[in-house]
């Protein structure tokens, strides 16, 4: 297996599993209502839903950089403000989510071993440095995520 087969496949698990560290994005997420993705049971916290839509904004950042753009995202970018919290735009946020994530899936996959050292786009981290990032991004949010469902 090639390095980038192994990112890949390590940022497949902590979206959808199995996952060394317990729950997987997606396994954390399959019973959250919309009611308990959009709660805030901590004032200072983001909510469930919140942090759905930041890491999708981090992931099609990060793809977005490996196409060569700097996407350097706002807090208007970063946190998305939820305006409808129904059900079916919760689905929506879910599904628009996971296609943000097999996209850059694809995108990682179309890399070679070689490209992991050079900077994703000029002055930033290397593209084997942000990979692990997001990954290490992912799962940050989803401890997050499971505490919330805790609360």
């Amino acid at each position: 297996m090639s390095e980038v087969e192994r990112i890949v496949d390590q940022l497949r698990r902590a979206f959808e599993g199995p996952a060394w560290h317990g729950e997987s994005i997606k396994e954390l997420l399959a019973d959250v209502t919309a009611e308990r993705a959009a709660a805030k049971p901590f004032a200072a916290a983001h909510s469930i839903w919140e942090l759905v839509l930041h890491i999708a904004a981090w992931e099609e950042g990060v793809r977005l950089r490996l196409a060569g753009e700097r996407a350097e995202l706002s807090a208007e970018e970063q946190w998305p403000l939820i305006h409808d919290t129904s059900e079916a735009a919760w689905r929506d946020t879910l599904a628009s989510m996971e296609r943000t994530h097999l996209g850059l899936r694809a995108a990682i996959a179309s890399l070679d071993d070689e490209s992991l050292s050079r900077p994703i786009v000029k002055g930033m981290s290397s593209v084997y440095g942000t990979l692990h990032g997001v990954i290490q991004h992912d799962l940050y949010h989803a401890g997050q995520i499971a505490l919330l469902k805790k609360a």
